[in-house]
């Protein structure tokens, strides 16, 4: 992992990324031939959204073969090319891999059908009585097989029947078939939803179920011991105390993602698609608890948005001119001075924004049945909507806008998802003709975490705690100090710091006593 504390992520969502098959679908080709443009841009490491066999039931993320390619982006033979390149160029390549669960279409999920003298029948979780466990996408977890007369479990999709960790024949399949691309060349993994792997399902323990640690140790121990290997675990049910305890003590993770700031907005308790406005405030503590739990051991990963939440200028920043630009500096400037890992998520670099549709024009699974879920509790039809417009994950999924053509230079036919009309005037190569664009601070953003070892090494010291408008933290080192000074609003705010004797490495400003809506400045001083 210290070979990688300097490194940035850069996620792809491949069904929207670059099509150049022209069937409205992203392919690997696509992302071949844009690997100069993410090498210039400053990242280290791509995350490749799942690219497996799969009848994308979830968009991948329900595999039917591990070791098969889907058709649609491409052959196993394009993706070694898209690696190779990658390699060539001095980019890292990590899968997404999905553990907890498999597509209905997966072979052993077929083979378990057969009955309960099948090998295969406990790689799955059965029970003759449901229990009262719903699923993420609405519903209950359980699902009856008549010709068994038992029910299996799936936490996500119907099509997602979780897997069964407990049985070992099941892991060693698992760690066979990670060893199989760590073989190929591939530099690690994001591991989805990993922190459902040590469920007790029967005792209704799910998230940091009691077997944990000790698969994480095996996993480890078979398949990334003695390898340079780039891991980051979705844990999006456990603790900020929890995630710092298991990147610190957990040799398989180098880092997890963990929600607590992502939250905010929801009502607590009540899911995501209840919704409040963010809290300044809230934020800061958590961030600052973050960082300080970090402050000593583990590592902390640092991400707006990805492919299951909305886009950042759109939630958190103001996506309408002529705000748009400065909040999405200023949201980079926010957390790529803290200290962890930066992800960044295909077009949040030139402020791409999320898309109000249709209901009928959605794609996503949780959409389209929380859409009906909400219907039958009484919910109207526009506060349903509403949610929908702000955290349906279809917002962070329409097609990448690489320029103002067609269908935003995605494909040259009708994407599998509309384009945002305003690919108009949001666009990849619009931004990067921008002297003052969102992609050029951002490429001078990332040489500057690398060029200055505060920002990894750093002490994290937030100011202004209390303040409902700025958000100000300093880092600092016995040789260095920065000082990050942000306008979350749309207003003018009178700067509290002194800041005249301060060095600028990088501003979205040219007055700083003043701070414009959406300022961001980071701020330098050498320590003798």
């Amino acid at each position: 992992m210290e070979k990688n504390r300097k490194a940035v992520v850069y996620q792809i969502y491949p069904l929207s990324f670059k099509d150049t098959n022209h069937d409205g679908i992203g392919d690997l080709n696509g992302i071949t031939s844009e690997l100069d443009y993410l090498r210039d841009l400053g990242i280290d490491v791509i995350w490749l959204s799942p690219v497996y066999q799969s009848p994308m039931d979830d968009n991948g993320y329900d595999i039917s073969d591990y070791y098969q390619i889907n058709p649609m982006f491409g052959s196993k033979a394009d993706l070694m090319v898209l690696l190779t390149t990658a390699h060539q160029k001095g980019l890292k390549v990590i899968m997404d891999l999905v553990l907890n669960h498999t597509s209905d279409e997966h072979v052993w999920f077929k083979e378990a059908l057969k009955g309960k003298d099948n090998p295969y029948y406990d790689y799955y979780i059965w029970s003759e009585k449901p229990s009262d466990i719903t699923s993420v996408f609405s519903g209950s977890a359980w699902q009856f097989v008549p010709h068994l007369n038992e029910y299996y479990f799936h936490l996500f999709s119907v099509k997602q029947p979780d897997l069964n960790w407990q049985n070992p024949r099941l892991r060693q399949e698992i760690y066979q078939m990670i060893n199989h691309w760590l073989d190929l060349g591939f530099d690690g993994f994001r591991l989805d939803v990993i922190d459902l792997i040590g469920k007790d399902v029967h005792q209704k323990q799910l998230a940091d179920g009691p077997y944990l640690e000790t698969y994480l140790e095996e996993l480890y121990e078979t398949c990334f011991k003695g390898k340079e290997v780039f891991t980051v675990g979705e844990m999006p049910g456990i603790s900020l105390k929890r995630a710092n305890e298991i990147t610190t003590t957990q040799k398989a993770l180098d880092m997890v993602f963990q929600f607590d700031h992502i939250a905010l907005d929801e009502v607590q308790g009540q899911g995501k698609w209840v919704l409040k406005k963010l809290d300044l405030i809230a934020l800061k503590q958590t961030l600052n608890h973050t960082q300080q739990l970090f402050k000593h051991q583990g590592w902390a990963s640092l991400f707006w948005s990805n492919h299951d939440q909305p886009r950042a200028v759109s939630r958190y920043g103001n996506p309408k001119e002529p705000y748009r630009k400065d909040s999405a500096k200023m949201l980079f400037t926010l957390l790529f001075g803290m200290k962890g890992t930066p992800y960044i998520y295909q077009g949040e670099e030139f402020g791409m924004t999320g898309i109000q549709l249709p209901i009928e024009d959605y794609r996503d699974i949780e959409t389209k049945n929380i859409y009906q879920e909400l219907k039958t509790k009484g919910w109207p039809e526009a506060d349903i909507m509403n949610s929908i417009y702000a955290k349906g994950r279809d917002n962070s999924r329409t097609p990448m806008q690489w320029n103002d053509s067609a269908y935003g230079g995605f494909s040259t036919v009708t994407p599998w998802l509309k384009v945002n009309p305003n690919h108009i005037w949001i666009n990849r190569d619009l931004d990067s003709k921008d002297p003052n664009g969102i992609l050029s601070y951002l490429k001078t953003l990332l040489k500057l975490r690398k060029q200055y070892d505060v920002f990894t090494d750093g002490d994290f010291h937030l100011l202004e705690d209390q303040n409902p408008n700025l958000f100000i933290y300093e880092r600092t080192t016995p040789k260095e100090r920065v000082l990050v000074v942000c306008n979350w609003t749309s207003a003018n705010i009178e700067n509290p710091i002194k800041v005249d004797n301060l060095d600028i490495l990088l501003t979205n400003a040219s007055e700083h006593n003043t701070l414009k809506p959406y300022y961001a400045t980071i701020f330098y001083e050498k320590r003798d």
